[in-house]
């Protein structure tokens, strides 16, 4: 529930107490000397959904849209008439008024300087998880990143038609993804140089990183929760606080993985983790913006109404548009997931169907492994890996020939898409251990 106190002059009083009559409200008036015009504060509880309808309602008698107004959260209101009031909006919950929400949009972004600080400090705690292969200092990086902020704040600026909202929230989002870059590459580079790591550190074989190096189109779904989930959120007055956790895990990894591209001269790399933080920026943008538009946010003056529209419809376009063609990276990725997942399946199959046939019966297969070139974005197989074990004592048959004879292991009928070969195709390698039992 709200407290609402609005600073109305004189003359409007009577329109005022009518209007809030009209609508079954308790209040209280207090005339307020301390103004050249005669004026009185009004103060009355609400509900929260019928906050934004019943000021629509008094500025409909002549109240200027700027005029004195406070909102507050109450905690309690005894009262016959306000439980009347709350039954009466029971259908309308889970949607603040269009104040609040302005209100709300612009409390989620810190202070510049404070914005800044922690998106640095958020960028290296990621980047140094993803260098440790650590989940856990990678989840607390998200907890302390600020960009839910400017996120709601552009969608809320373009649907109620707040300019300098709108203009904030897209220059907070553009400073933190280029200094979040930039603090990646730099703390990527030192880390590197200064032999933190072993000369031999590969970053293909971080877990943590692999996860960003080949964004798919499932990519999409964990930008669009978190967008979905952060307007509505927002729009229900409830904190949104576990929502930036989400809406971080979308962005700030991928930005360390960028930076970790860069340091270690894989552009490859840095590419796909660029991809991936576009493609989510965006559709998180898109995604809020899309929630806050069918909750029924619009500019209180119905003259800016239609501009809103407009605005909203170009916003809404552009975005849908350069995400189409960013996804066209995740598809060939998606593709290359499915290919490969096929591709070893059928490895497994031939592989399984010679080991296990009468002439081997006395090997036991321990598991099969395809093994890979860099994964970005298109992977190629190396070598594929079968591990069997044979009793003790005994000379092991050689198969390898013929693991090699089989169709599914020659990389030229793997690799194939239906318009051809997006590279050039080679041999995979078939390498076969042996593990003596007893």
């Amino acid at each position: 529930m709200r407290l609402v106190e609005i600073l109305i002059p004189r003359q409007k009083r009577d329109a005022v107490e009518e209007t809030l009559e009209d609508e079954g409200l308790d209040y209280t008036l207090v005339d307020e000397e301390s103004r050249e015009e005669p004026s009185v504060v009004i103060t009355f509880p609400l509900p929260a959904p019928a906050v934004e309808s019943v000021l629509d309602e008094l500025r409909n008698t002549g109240l200027e849209e700027d005029s004195y107004t406070v909102v507050v959260e109450a905690e309690t209101v005894v009262s016959e008439q306000y439980d009347e009031l709350e039954q009466r909006y029971a259908q309308n919950t889970g949607r603040i008024s269009r104040e609040e929400l302005q209100a709300q949009a612009k409390d989620l972004t810190p202070r510049f300087n404070t914005y800044l600080v922690m998106t640095i400090m958020s960028v290296v705690v990621a980047t140094a998880g993803l260098l440790l292969d650590s989940p856990a200092v990678v989840v607390g990086s998200m907890v302390i990143a600020p960009l839910i902020g400017p996120a709601l704040g552009a969608s809320v600026g373009t649907v109620i038609n707040d300019r300098a909202l709108f203009r904030r929230g897209i220059k907070l989002q553009a400073v933190g993804l280029s200094v979040g870059i930039l603090t990646a590459v730099v703390f990527a580079f030192g880390v590197r140089t200064t032999g933190l790591v072993s000369p031999m550190f590969d970053i293909f074989e971080i877990a943590e990183i692999q996860g960003r190096l080949t964004p798919d189109l499932l990519s999409l779904a964990i930008a669009i929760g978190a967008g979905v989930a952060g307007a509505w959120t927002l729009t229900a007055g409830t904190s949104a606080a576990l929502v930036g956790v989400m809406i971080a895990a979308a962005l700030v990894p991928p930005l360390g993985v960028v930076g970790i591209g860069i340091a270690w001269g894989a552009p490859e790399v840095a590419i796909a983790a660029t991809v991936l933080v576009l493609v989510n920026i965006l559709t998180i943008n898109i995604t809020s913006l899309a929630v806050l538009w069918y909750k029924g946010y619009r500019p209180d003056d119905w003259f800016q109404q239609d501009e809103a529209r407009v605005a909203t419809e170009k916003r809404a376009v552009a975005l849908v548009v350069t995400i189409v063609v960013l996804s066209a990276f995740l598809g060939v990725v998606t593709y290359d997931t499915y290919r490969t997942g096929v591709y070893e399946e059928d490895v497994n199959e031939d592989v399984t169907d010679i080991v296990e046939s009468p002439q081997y019966d006395e090997l036991a297969l321990i598991d099969i492994a395809v093994e890979y070139d860099d994964p970005v974005p298109i992977r190629q197989p190396e070598r594929i890996v079968v591990r069997v074990s044979y009793p003790v004592g005994t000379e092991p048959p050689r198969i390898g020939d013929e693991i090699r004879s089989r169709a599914s292991i020659r990389a030229e009928s793997a690799i194939r898409l239906p318009t051809g070969p997006l590279v050039e195709s080679h041999r995979a390698e078939v390498v076969v251990y042996y593990v003596g039992r007893g």
